[in-house]
């Protein structure tokens, strides 16, 4: 099963992560078959970016996001929508 799900990446203290799409059964920083956006949580608000057609294309052929990148576009959302 495919699951779209954070792999770490950046120096020791200072994490950043990728928003990817893998096999659930590969390792957190092994093996992806696509980034489909960026998160940076160091800054002030933390930054997301997602390419939202890939991220649907991925949800259409049946991958299924963790609970962690769930939550993680809930509060981008509030987020956005607070900034309007």
């Amino acid at each position: 099963m495919l699951k779209i799900r954070l792999s770490r990446v950046g120096a020791k203290k200072k994490p950043k992560y990728r928003i990817v799409v893998a096999d659930e059964q590969t390792k957190r920083d092994g093996k992806f078959l696509e980034v489909v956006g960026h998160y940076n949580p160091l800054i002030e608000p933390a930054e997301i970016k997602v390419v939202k057609e890939r991220y649907n294309h991925w949800l259409s052929t049946g991958a299924q996001p963790t609970k962690s990148v769930i939550n993680l576009f809930k509060r981008y959302e509030k987020v956005s929508r607070a900034s309007r």
